[in-house]
Protein backbone atom coordinates (compact mmCIF):
# COMPACT_ATOMS: atom_id res chain seq x y z
CA UNK A 1 0.00 0.00 0.00
CA UNK A 2 0.65 3.82 -0.74
CA UNK A 3 0.73 6.98 1.22
CA UNK A 4 0.89 10.13 -0.36
CA UNK A 5 3.26 12.39 0.74
CA UNK A 6 3.25 16.35 0.71
CA UNK A 7 5.92 18.49 1.92
CA UNK A 8 6.02 22.38 2.39
CA UNK A 9 8.13 24.83 3.33
CA UNK A 10 7.15 27.18 6.23
CA UNK A 11 8.42 30.43 7.49
CA UNK A 12 7.28 29.37 10.91
CA UNK A 13 7.41 26.20 11.95
CA UNK A 14 5.85 26.73 15.30
CA UNK A 15 2.57 28.37 13.94
CA UNK A 16 2.18 26.27 11.03
CA UNK A 17 2.45 23.56 13.74
CA UNK A 18 -0.27 25.03 16.06
CA UNK A 19 -2.59 25.60 12.55
CA UNK A 20 -2.16 21.97 11.03
CA UNK A 21 -2.48 20.10 14.59
CA UNK A 22 -6.04 21.89 14.76
CA UNK A 23 -6.40 21.24 10.95
CA UNK A 24 -5.41 17.31 11.32
CA UNK A 25 -7.19 17.09 14.76
CA UNK A 26 -3.77 15.40 15.56
CA UNK A 27 -0.13 16.85 16.79
CA UNK A 28 2.93 15.57 14.99
CA UNK A 29 4.63 11.93 15.19
CA UNK A 30 8.04 14.09 14.80
CA UNK A 31 8.90 17.51 15.83
CA UNK A 32 12.51 18.84 15.40
CA UNK A 33 13.87 22.25 15.12
CA UNK A 34 13.47 22.78 11.85
CA UNK A 35 11.01 20.04 10.81
CA UNK A 36 7.56 18.30 12.04
CA UNK A 37 5.50 15.48 10.09
CA UNK A 38 2.32 14.32 10.58
CA UNK A 39 1.65 10.23 9.53
CA UNK A 40 -2.11 10.20 9.13
CA UNK A 41 -4.49 7.42 8.61
CA UNK A 42 -7.62 9.04 7.43
CA UNK A 43 -6.48 10.39 4.84
CA UNK A 44 -3.82 8.22 4.62
CA UNK A 45 -1.00 10.65 4.27
CA UNK A 46 3.14 11.66 4.90
CA UNK A 47 2.62 15.45 5.45
CA UNK A 48 5.69 17.55 6.45
CA UNK A 49 6.68 20.84 6.68
CA UNK A 50 10.13 22.47 7.60
CA UNK A 51 12.21 25.27 7.09
CA UNK A 52 14.16 24.25 4.73
CA UNK A 53 13.54 25.51 1.10
CA UNK A 54 13.66 29.12 -0.94
CA UNK A 55 10.29 30.21 -0.12
CA UNK A 56 6.91 29.08 1.48
CA UNK A 57 4.52 27.08 -0.35
CA UNK A 58 4.85 23.29 -1.54
CA UNK A 59 8.53 21.88 -1.80
CA UNK A 60 7.36 18.61 -3.33
CA UNK A 61 4.87 15.53 -3.77
CA UNK A 62 5.60 11.77 -3.63
CA UNK A 63 4.70 8.68 -3.00
CA UNK A 64 5.97 6.52 0.18
CA UNK A 65 5.53 2.79 -0.10
CA UNK A 66 5.54 0.16 2.42
CA UNK A 67 7.51 -2.00 1.03
CA UNK A 68 10.70 -2.50 -1.41
CA UNK A 69 8.95 -4.04 -4.25
CA UNK A 70 6.28 -1.33 -4.62
CA UNK A 71 8.87 1.42 -4.99
CA UNK A 72 10.62 -1.18 -7.72
CA UNK A 73 7.58 -1.64 -9.63
CA UNK A 74 7.04 2.47 -9.21
CA UNK A 75 10.62 2.40 -10.49
CA UNK A 76 10.09 0.43 -13.59
CA UNK A 77 6.80 2.06 -14.51
CA UNK A 78 8.62 5.25 -14.68
CA UNK A 79 11.56 3.96 -16.89
CA UNK A 80 8.68 2.12 -18.96
CA UNK A 81 7.41 4.87 -19.45
CA UNK A 82 10.59 7.05 -20.45
CA UNK A 83 10.39 9.98 -18.03
CA UNK A 84 13.45 11.41 -16.74
CA UNK A 85 14.42 9.79 -13.25
CA UNK A 86 16.53 10.29 -10.95
CA UNK A 87 17.39 7.41 -8.81
CA UNK A 88 19.24 9.02 -5.26
CA UNK A 89 19.09 5.11 -4.32
CA UNK A 90 19.83 4.58 -0.18
CA UNK A 91 20.29 8.34 0.92
CA UNK A 92 19.01 10.59 3.96
CA UNK A 93 16.64 13.34 4.62
CA UNK A 94 14.40 14.36 6.64
CA UNK A 95 15.40 12.99 9.94
CA UNK A 96 14.86 9.40 7.55
CA UNK A 97 17.35 7.26 5.83
CA UNK A 98 15.14 5.61 2.61
CA UNK A 99 15.49 4.25 -0.54
CA UNK A 100 14.32 7.11 -3.08
CA UNK A 101 13.88 8.17 -6.68
CA UNK A 102 12.24 11.16 -7.98
CA UNK A 103 10.49 11.91 -10.94
CA UNK A 104 9.14 15.62 -12.39
CA UNK A 105 5.73 16.61 -14.05
CA UNK A 106 5.22 18.21 -17.23
CA UNK A 107 5.15 21.28 -15.23
CA UNK A 108 8.36 20.95 -12.97
CA UNK A 109 6.94 19.49 -10.04
CA UNK A 110 9.25 16.98 -8.03
CA UNK A 111 7.71 13.75 -7.26
CA UNK A 112 9.51 11.70 -4.69
CA UNK A 113 9.01 7.93 -4.85
CA UNK A 114 10.30 6.12 -1.49
CA UNK A 115 10.87 3.86 1.11
CA UNK A 116 11.73 4.50 4.43
CA UNK A 117 14.29 2.24 6.19
CA UNK A 118 14.99 3.66 9.48
CA UNK A 119 14.87 7.03 11.21
CA UNK A 120 18.28 9.42 11.69
CA UNK A 121 18.86 12.06 14.40
CA UNK A 122 19.59 14.87 12.02
CA UNK A 123 17.45 16.53 9.15
CA UNK A 124 20.25 15.21 6.55
CA UNK A 125 24.09 13.66 6.76
CA UNK A 126 25.18 14.96 3.92
CA UNK A 127 23.85 18.93 5.04
CA UNK A 128 25.41 17.83 8.47
CA UNK A 129 28.65 17.35 6.03
CA UNK A 130 28.37 19.95 4.02
CA UNK A 131 27.76 22.29 6.99
CA UNK A 132 30.68 21.46 8.73
CA UNK A 133 33.24 21.39 5.70
CA UNK A 134 34.74 25.18 4.84
CA UNK A 135 33.39 24.87 1.05
CA UNK A 136 31.15 23.21 0.04
CA UNK A 137 31.14 22.09 -4.12
CA UNK A 138 28.86 22.81 -7.02
CA UNK A 139 27.60 19.08 -7.02
CA UNK A 140 26.24 19.79 -3.53
CA UNK A 141 24.02 22.78 -4.50
CA UNK A 142 20.32 23.07 -5.27
CA UNK A 143 19.81 25.49 -7.78
CA UNK A 144 20.97 26.05 -10.82
CA UNK A 145 22.93 29.15 -10.45
CA UNK A 146 24.33 28.07 -7.14
CA UNK A 147 26.03 25.30 -9.09
CA UNK A 148 27.94 27.74 -11.40
CA UNK A 149 29.52 28.78 -8.75
CA UNK A 150 33.32 27.86 -8.21
CA UNK A 151 34.15 29.80 -4.80
CA UNK A 152 33.27 28.35 -1.56
CA UNK A 153 29.83 28.49 -0.69
CA UNK A 154 27.93 28.08 2.07
CA UNK A 155 24.82 25.23 1.69
CA UNK A 156 22.30 26.25 -0.30
CA UNK A 157 18.40 25.48 1.09
CA UNK A 158 17.15 22.05 -0.14
CA UNK A 159 14.27 21.71 -2.13
CA UNK A 160 12.51 20.83 -5.30
CA UNK A 161 10.73 24.46 -6.29
CA UNK A 162 7.58 23.86 -8.26
CA UNK A 163 9.10 24.58 -12.25
CA UNK A 164 12.75 23.35 -11.58
CA UNK A 165 13.55 20.11 -12.35
CA UNK A 166 15.32 18.03 -9.83
CA UNK A 167 18.63 17.61 -11.04
CA UNK A 168 21.03 17.98 -7.77
CA UNK A 169 22.41 14.46 -6.85
CA UNK A 170 22.01 15.28 -2.92
CA UNK A 171 18.32 16.08 -3.27
CA UNK A 172 16.12 15.54 -0.40
CA UNK A 173 12.44 15.23 0.67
Amino acid sequence: MKRFHVHLHVEDLDQSIGFYSKLFAAEPTRVEGDYAKWMLEDPRINFAISTHGAKPGIDHLGLQTDDPEELASMKARAEAADMVLLDEGETTCCYARSEKHWVTDPQGIAWEHFHTLGNIPVFSQAKQAAAASACCTPAATATPAAADASACCTPTPRGKPVGIAVKAANSCC
